[in-house]
């Protein structure tokens, strides 16, 4: 009987999941982002925008936009074998608001899109994550007519926390999206590893 190295079989790793809320203002990119990187069919609550809701729904620097997001986007991004996020995008409109508080439970950390052409739409997502100590990171949406801004610039102008990540980024590219997110789980552990040691002390 011959007697050779015996193969060791090694279980599968059961992935940790995290959730990710991605924000941001009217036609910023947040369903775009979403698409760009789920691994699965992205859902989306998209509806045409109507005559009727003309009177809020502001589309000025985004005029070719039709649709407008009602409820959430959701994708799902396996960023290593042993860690899968779940994206929720939010809505954008003042009116959908009530949905935040529901889409942010249990969130890990969150991305706050921003357009250089109408960088106050995300004030008030970077006011929201702020005030209810959800750690999240800024990704500037490089559109192809925006004007480009220095980041610092950026900065100042939303007036983040030094620590807070900002960076620039492509929604439509895979690669850019990713890399805004794996910034928004680095951040995230940052932070919390950060407040673990506070409260130890």
């Amino acid at each position: 009987m011959a007697f050779g190295r015996s193969e060791r079989r090694t279980s599968p790793v059961e992935p940790v999941t995290l959730k990710i809320l991605v924000a941001g203002g009217f036609g910023v990119g947040k369903t775009t982002l979403v698409g760009a990187v789920s691994e699965i069919r992205p859902l989306r609550t998209e509806e045409t925008l109507s005559e009727a809701g003309r009177p809020v729904d502001d589309t000025a620097g985004v005029e070719a936009k039709r649709t407008t997001t009602v409820a959430m986007d959701f994708g799902r991004i396996t960023v290593r074998d042993d860690l899968v996020l779940y994206l929720f995008g939010t809505p954008g409109q003042d009116r959908f608001w009530f949905l935040w508080d529901e889409l942010a439970q249990g969130a890990l950390g969150a991305v706050v899109l921003a357009d250089t052409r109408r960088l106050e739409d995300c004030f008030s997502a970077v006011d929201y994550f702020e005030r209810r100590g959800i750690p999240f990171a800024v990704a500037v949406n490089v559109f192809d007519d925006a004007e480009r801004h220095p980041a610092e610039t950026v900065r100042d102008a939303l007036d983040l926390d030094p620590e807070v990540p900002l960076l620039m980024c492509d929604a439509r590219d895979r690669a850019s999206a990713k890399k805004v997110l794996i910034t928004v789980v680095e951040h995230a552990a940052q932070v919390a590893g950060d407040r673990r040691a506070a409260a130890a002390n």
